[in-house]
């Protein structure tokens, strides 16, 4: 079955059926994971059964929607083509605001890495969730496995928003991608941000080396995933799941992997912050301080309880930090 639209009902109908319990248990506004104890893998379940209205079976599953009101509105805007994919998403949209704060997302990973961080930042600031294409309302489009063909793909859509202070922090991938992105408003003469963020990442340099896991076997490749932290036993152990969700690791890893630093780069005349988790076994504290090379105004190295994924658990503590660096810049 095949349709060009679906009724808010007909999705609660569904949903119920996957979870077995009454329709009318399902409200708009029930929180998938915490109110109606949705995981992956019924995640998945509901997105093979909303296939049958003509979305691809995993759309859903990688969407990010968190409630009915929400499935529904995704579905509506895939079935009609009314809303055009973006890769930003803007949890809180504030229609003048005083700043905005750019994030950008891990390898593998999706702007779910930062909910509810919109909690904690002033009112007035908006905050901006970049998503690479082949996850969330993007899983239609091809994935991009080049450093430079995404840094393009992100400028283009954060290039009309940079008319007031803005600033970048970037996780793991995000922080390669936010240093990449700043670099490129740099060589264009465009605005730079008032302030960048890197988290668990070293600094780009020739003697950067590590593993390259884009290249592993599917066994090696969990494991090494698993020690890391961050992705859900479901997802590794599961191997439905992680056939769906083992290409986005493999082009994210690629990504950064093949990307190669410029000799002597020019240090950023923006002020930059590194953070990291205390017990992250995969940057050293040297390639977290060498970030000191690439800027002209380094401000410091911030550590947190926790390994490469430490942010999870200190999103107040994290965003407070942001904040303080870039008020200066925010009217």
């Amino acid at each position: 079955m095949t349709t060009t639209s679906v009724t808010i009902e007909e999705l609660r109908v569904l949903i119920a059926g996957a979870l077995e319990i009454n329709p009318e248990e399902v409200t708009n506004d029930a929180h998938f994971a915490y109110e109606l104890d949705i995981d992956s893998l019924l995640m998945l379940e509901i997105s093979t059964r909303v296939s049958a209205y003509g979305v691809p079976d995993n759309a859903v599953a990688a969407s990010g929607v968190t409630t009915l009101a929400e499935l529904h509105a995704f579905l509506t805007s895939k079935l009609t083509g009314e809303t055009p994919p973006s890769p930003l998403i803007r949890p809180r949209p504030v229609s003048d605001p005083a700043a905005r704060l750019f994030l950008l997302h891990h390898a593998g990973g999706s702007h779910l890495l930062y909910r509810g961080w919109a909690e904690h930042v002033p009112e007035d600031w908006e905050l901006c969730l970049l998503e690479a294409p082949g996850r969330g309302s993007l899983q239609a489009l091809p994935l991009i496995d080049d450093c430079g063909q995404l840094v393009d793909y992100f400028h283009a859509a954060v290039a009309p928003l940079l008319d007031r202070p803005f600033g970048f922090f970037g996780h793991s991938m995000g922080a390669l991608l936010a240093y990449q992105l700043t670099q490129r408003l740099l060589r264009e003469r465009e605005p730079l941000p008032a302030w960048l963020g890197v988290s668990a990442y070293g600094a780009p340099g020739d003697d950067a080396g590590g593993s390259s896991p884009h290249l592993m076997a599917d066994d090696e490749l969990r494991a090494w995933l698993r020690s890391g932290g961050g992705s859900p036993p479901q997802l590794l152990d599961n191997e439905d799941v992680w056939k769906k969700f083992a290409p986005v690791f493999r082009s994210d890893f690629k990504l950064v992997d093949t990307w190669a630093a410029r000799r002597s780069p020019e240090p950023l005349p923006v002020p930059l912050t590194v953070f990291a988790g205390r017990s992250d076994t995969l940057i050293g504290e040297d390639r977290l301080l060498a970030w000191q090379a690439l800027t002209t105004d380094f401000r410091g190295l911030k550590r947190y309880d926790g390994g490469h994924f430490y942010l999870l658990d200190h999103a107040q503590q994290l965003t407070a930090a942001i904040t303080d660096a870039m008020r200066p810049a925010a009217p």
